[in-house]
């Protein structure tokens, strides 16, 4: 029997060569690569990333970690400045006594809570190079290691975020800013004493582009599984989307259709560069121009074939984190046919 739609499907054979091109990447740029595991928030591609030589996940949440460790990755990076309250805390005690933990860090109030929950734990101190999120400026991050220092903790380099290369045409002014403050940074934790050699950074949009040399970890996490934004950043093209949701027309009206796959299915992001809200890869000139939160109205060009209403239309989602963190379940699809369902084991992980 057909599955009901909407529901979110991975094809296997798309996965598996986003995942080798990805580990030549990172080692054609002289990187370890360390997959970041909240684009897809699955345990068995997590595990089929490591099968690709990558040395370990990361993750943006203890709650995320908790659940990776769980199943066995031992190896994991906590790429955000954790406040640990005194319930986090307790969680980042046991989470160190199951694997090897390491944590950003970009404050001296931050790195005593976390030296006081865990002594010893390994850090990073997070670097601002350009996204203006959380991290400090290059300048700074030699302060912040001296205090973590003090406060108990390891400290064994620093990592940043070039989120500012999600744009058309900023890639690669992004990866020049991203390894000139990790240059920066770094150097400035040798010339006050820290032995301290990690430089992680990256990002999908990103890694292609970055320099030989530039970064000794690679983390990027959405090109496992591709989406709408990173075809309309040139990052990939619609044969390496490996995650579409499956959707039927429920309403047709002349050129415009109506999807079942929302908002609640497909996530609500669409920044301003991006042509709609969502893209069908099968009808590359056809634009979602609107979703509610069942709903998604697409437009059809006026030389195009209109799916007719009861067809199934595939959907790629602007932002496939987004996507994946409102599923239960990937439905995987091997040569067009499903093959098995991988749950999505760190659904609403975000404590």
């Amino acid at each position: 029997m057909q599955r009901s739609t909407p529901y979110l499907a991975v094809d296997i054979d798309v996965l598996e060569r986003n995942l080798s091109a990805m580990a030549s990447t990172a080692a054609g740029c002289g990187a370890v690569l360390r997959p970041h595991a909240k684009a897809h928030k699955c345990v068995e591609i997590a595990r089929r990333q490591l099968a690709h030589g990558a040395a370990g996940l990361t993750v943006a949440t203890v709650s995320e970690a908790e659940v990776f460790a769980a199943a066995g990755c031992g190896d994991l990076f906590i790429a955000y400045p954790v406040w640990a309250s005194p319930a986090r805390a307790d969680r980042l005690r046991d989470l160190a006594g199951r694997a090897a933990l390491r944590v950003g860090v970009d404050s001296a109030e931050a790195a005593a809570l976390l030296a006081a929950a865990v002594p010893g734990l390994e850090v990073l101190v997070e670097i601002d190079c350009g996204h203006h999120r959380s991290g400090v400026l290059p300048a700074g991050a030699a302060g912040v290691a001296a205090a973590a220092t003090r406060a108990g903790l390891r400290v064994a380099g620093v990592f940043t975020f070039p989120g500012h290369g999600y744009g058309p045409g900023r890639r690669e002014p992004a990866a020049a800013d991203e390894a000139a403050a990790l240059h920066e940074a770094a150097a400035g934790l040798t010339a006050a004493g820290f032995d301290a050699t990690v430089r992680s950074g990256g990002s999908t949009p990103t890694a292609p582009v970055t320099a030989p040399g530039a970064l000794t970890e690679l983390r990027p996490g959405v090109y496992a599984l591709g989406d709408a934004q990173q075809v309309e950043l040139g990052t990939c093209a619609w044969a390496g989307v490996a995650l579409t949701a499956t959707s039927t027309v429920v309403s047709s009206s002349g050129r415009r259709v109506i999807l079942d796959a929302g908002s609640k299915v497909l996530g609500a992001d669409q920044p301003p560069w991006v042509t709609g809200a969502g893209r069908l890869p099968d009808h590359p000139d056809a634009r979602l121009t609107a979703l509610s939160e069942h709903h998604a109205t697409a437009v059809f060009a006026d030389d195009a074939a209109v799916p007719p209403l009861g067809a199934r239309v595939r959907v790629a989602p602007n932002h496939v984190c987004a996507a994946v963190n409102l599923a239960d379940e990937l439905v995987v699809l091997t040569g067009g046919r499903e093959t098995d369902r991988w749950p999505v084991a760190a659904r609403g992980a975000n404590t």
